[in-house]
């Protein structure tokens, strides 16, 4: 079945998966003003164009032709003009028309045009991905960066929480009641928390600029204030079907490139076939400008002309040699392509899977790291225990709520590389 870019509804607006109004406004931007989708475009207008070039070829080719001339003939010229008393100069005028038209008898043309226009949707085709590719970057930064705002909510939440901590332990060391070992301990974790997100502030501006660039906007004046998503993940259907491939423009760009190649094998071919042209020529011709346009001035000629190569040392036969071998390159090609294709899906299927069940078990940590905290403020508190087990149980319980974070961004981030796998999104119909 032949593979073509997926156009439906889904494909054209499947962030809007995730709620977030900001992936929205900025996928607009981005089909607006990014440059790499300016080139990719203008790619494909070129490959349109050459496939017109190869279209004219079919129909017949008039050319119009108009000259004057003033004209010196030597006087001992073999067989002058009108004989021994035809004038040394003379003016010579010429209106008129030509006609070609190459009969595609062995089909070289319509091979060339097959070709032109395998190559056109080819390059429509590879639009279409480099579109999707930097549709799901732009997702998978953004997405990224709301990760970034949730572990910067997270870390300002503790390090407000240490703050205050740090202030209790200094009046209980100030009373007596705590030592400075446990103030100092309290500060290094206030001051490590306060590294932790001023190092996530950094990272989230980088993925920022990283929208800008995506987006065609400078850096420096570019921004995305942050905002609370809701951490959604799109419902992927159970037993996804391997037809969903089909959509892939990479796949249907090569698949039309093997039909290309397969097309030019058949023009080298034809190179061992005579060529046959029909042309036609007429118009009128005079050396007396004065009476142009009259019958004695009129000419024509027509007629078939059948051009064959007798030799040529070997270079037909090198051509079709090479237009094979192009044409099992496009087919190995492509192959890779389908195969990178199916792992490209497993892949992103594998790690929605396993980051699934992490994220449960992570879930089950954070609860464990919670009790341990409560645990150990309260021996804390009773002065049995140091503020060491409070430290070691608080910095437990932050390491876990991070992880949770990240691994729900981290499955966000596999959605989009599966959307991106399946060459966009997926309807209901589809899905079974």
């Amino acid at each position: 079945m032949p593979s073509e870019p997926q156009s439906s509804v889904d494909s054209q607006s499947w962030w809007t998966l995730y709620n977030d109004p900001d992936l929205e406004r900025l996928q607009q931007l981005l089909l607006a003003n990014s440059p790499d989708i300016a080139s990719a475009l203008a790619r494909y207008q070129q490959a349109q164009a050459a496939s017109d070039v190869l279209r004219a070829a079919q129909l017949p080719t008039v050319n119009a032709t108009a000259g004057a001339q003033r004209n010196r003939q030597s006087e001992r010229r073999p067989l002058r003009v009108l004989g021994p008393t035809s004038p040394d100069e003379y003016s010579s005028a010429t209106l008129g028309l030509e006609l070609s038209y190459e009969l595609d008898l062995w089909g070289r043309v319509r091979q060339r045009v097959e070709a032109g226009v395998a190559e056109a949707t080819a390059a429509q085709a590879d639009l279409a991905a480099a579109r999707l590719a930097l549709q799901a970057q732009l997702a998978d930064t953004l997405i990224a960066l709301r990760g970034q705002d949730a572990d910067a909510v997270l870390l300002r939440e503790t390090v407000a929480s240490y703050e205050r901590a740090a202030q209790l332990i200094g009046h209980r060391q100030a009373g007596g009641v705590a030592s400075g070992l446990d103030l100092s301990r309290a500060q290094a974790q206030l001051e490590s928390t306060r590294s932790q997100l001023r190092q996530t502030l950094a990272r989230r501006a980088l993925l920022e600029h990283s929208i800008a660039a995506l987006v065609g906007e400078s850096a420096s004046r570019f921004s995305i204030e942050p905002a609370d998503i809701q951490n959604t993940l799109p419902s992927i259907p159970p037993g996804m079907p391997s037809t969903l491939l089909q959509r892939r423009a990479d796949i249907a760009a090569a698949q039309q490139r093997v039909i290309a190649a397969n097309a030019n094998v058949g023009v080298a071919r034809t190179a061992f076939f005579p060529l046959l042209t029909l042309s036609a020529q007429g118009g009128m011709q005079t050396s007396d400008l004065g009476r142009f346009v009259e019958a004695p001035n009129l000419f024509w000629v027509i007629g078939p002309a059948l051009v064959s190569t007798v030799f040529d040392g070997g270079r037909r036969k090198a051509d079709v040699a090479r237009a094979q071998a192009q044409l099992d390159e496009s087919g190995q090609r492509y192959r890779s392509v389908v195969l990178a294709a199916f792992q490209q899906v497993e892949d992103q299927l594998a790690l929605l899977a396993r980051f699934g069940e992490a994220a449960h078990d992570e879930r089950s940590a954070t609860q464990a790291a919670a009790r341990a905290v409560e645990l150990a403020t309260n021996r804390f508190r009773e002065g049995a225990a140091s503020y060491l087990e409070v430290t070691s149980a608080q910095t437990v319980y932050l390491q876990a709520r991070r992880s949770a974070l990240d691994l729900d961004t981290r499955q966000r981030r596999a959605t989009v590389q599966l959307v991106r796998a399946l060459g966009g999104g997926w309807s209901a119909a589809e899905a079974t």
